[in-house]
């Protein structure tokens, strides 16, 4: 069963607290947990297949959180309300060009982004890059992706790491760490670390929220 644990927190309120998650994977231990709202639990003996990677595992959020309500910043401009994508399960990759996992990983995720085209699930990869788009745009020529739009977090104001100064809506607590949210916009979970999300378990694990 995958491990549970809260590992969010909204802007609105922060509540700090120790919180133990049960692994999969040996030596994964214990983290500090940062958790604010209510949101709704799986159903009763329903639980998601389980993904992990070599290092790392999807933590399920018991009950999982209602997902913020924020805007994103498209690489293009354009503003993007989180909200907007509800109905669909949305698979939110925090990620930056010099995190060697992250160069690694995106070229997945635009593959999966063509395999999911047809499906009720949006990939936001979301670059903390704090010179945005000057950084971004020519990163993802280099890597020749095209069919991924990247949305950018230069300021911080969507995700920081535990000891980064004031709150924001996500917890970075690794590059790349992703969260999915469900189609009802309940935060889920999460994974930290690269992984091959069109691998069969991890499509397993996305398909999951797509059809819940």
């Amino acid at each position: 069963m995958p491990a549970r644990t809260p590992a969010f927190k909204s802007p609105a309120t922060v509540i700090e607290r120790e919180a133990s998650r049960r692994a999969v994977l040996t030596g994964l231990g214990s983290i500090l947990g940062l958790a604010a709202g209510t949101g709704q639990a799986l159903p009763a003996g329903v639980d998601p297949p389980p993904f992990q990677t070599r290092v790392a595992q999807f933590i399920v959020f018991e009950p999982a959180l209602a997902a913020p309500a924020i805007r994103l910043e498209r690489i293009d401009g354009k503003l993007i309300d989180l909200a907007g994508f509800r109905g669909k399960a949305v698979l939110v990759n925090f990620w930056a060009t010099w995190c060697p996992p992250c160069r690694r990983e995106l070229p997945l995720l635009a593959e999966l982004q063509e395999i999911v085209r047809s499906e009720p699930l949006e990939i936001v990869a979301i670059s903390i890059d704090k010179e945005g788009s000057r950084a971004v745009q020519p990163f993802l020529e280099r890597l020749n992706i095209k069919r991924l739009r990247p949305y950018l977090d230069p300021r911080g104001q969507i995700a920081k790491g535990i000891g980064d100064n004031g709150p924001a809506p996500f917890v970075l607590y690794g590059l790349p760490i992703s969260y999915i949210i469900d189609r009802d916009g309940c935060v889920a979970g999460y994974l930290v670390g690269e992984a091959d999300w069109t691998s069969s378990t991890g499509r397993a694990l996305l398909r999951y929220y797509t059809m819940g």
